[in-house]
């Protein structure tokens, strides 16, 4: 599994528009195979700054997801709809490998 963190430099005057972006790609997402961890909005911290998180079984299947989305009605009506409301200035895509599941034996035998 693969999960692709996402930072976003976004216009501090459309975040309300980012937000009508983030819930939308939320199932566009998941409908594509991936499984979405959210969007986090800026509030008591930089008000230009946003992420989202969301994982797929393999970067192959989110290459795939990227392809596809390029030709799929509503993924273009979110792009559209983010480059007519001005909200993205930039991003930066990450990925990165999860821990997922907790297990303390293996420190405790480290630790003798």
């Amino acid at each position: 599994m693969i999960t692709c963190y996402i930072a976003y430099d976004i216009n501090p005057d459309q975040v309300e528009a980012f937000e009508v972006y983030a819930r939308a790609w939320i199932p566009l997402v998941e409908g594509f195979g991936g499984t979405h961890h959210g969007y986090f909005l800026p509030h008591e911290s930089a008000n230009d700054l946003a992420v989202a998180l969301f994982s797929f079984p393999s970067l192959a299947a989110y290459e795939d997801y990227r392809t596809k989305s390029l030709e799929d009605a509503d993924c273009q009506a979110a792009f559209r709809y983010a480059k007519e409301h001005n909200i993205i200035r930039r991003y930066d895509r990450t990925f990165l490998r999860p821990v997922l599941e907790g297990d303390l034996a293996p420190l405790l035998a480290a630790m003798g």
